[in-house]
């Protein structure tokens, strides 16, 4: 059965939680606060969902203006779809969402910093975050 995307398809809160377990990105996502992940869930403004079926298997979750700026917060794919391109299908759909002049961005995980490259990103040289409890 062929790999179906979804945009901005209401998602369950079971799901939702399942697929960053599925992936490594859980290891680094509040999975075990449900409250917090609902927010994220609830706050973004775009999602691509992939489906295997009725299994979600891989998500993009974005904060966008639409028109200038996306920032690709969370790209994840179930371990057991992962080498099949549905990342890459993931980052097409969320950029086909968006106006053509808007650019797309984000911060790899450590784990998948090689495979950015790989399907055309360009690394940028200069981000800067603030993590929770610092202080400028």
């Amino acid at each position: 059965m062929p790999i179906e995307y979804k945009i901005n398809l209401p998602l369950d809160l079971e799901a939702f939680i399942g697929v960053y377990q599925a992936s490594s990105l859980g290891e680094r996502r509040p999975v075990a606060e449900p409250q917090r992940m609902q927010r994220m869930l609830e706050e973004a403004d775009l999602t691509v969902s992939a489906w295997d079926g009725d299994k979600l298997v891989g998500l993009a979750r974005s904060l966008t203006d639409w028109a200038y700026c996306c920032y690709l917060a969370d790209l994840t794919v179930a371990d057991s779809h992962q080498r099949l391109g549905i990342g890459k299908e993931l980052i097409r759909q969320t950029q086909a969402a968006l106006e053509p002049g808007a650019m797309l961005v984000l911060l790899a995980a450590p784990a998948a910093a090689d495979y950015y490259p790989r399907i055309g990103m360009e690394k940028h040289p200069s981000a800067w975050i603030l993590r929770p409890g610092e202080k400028i």
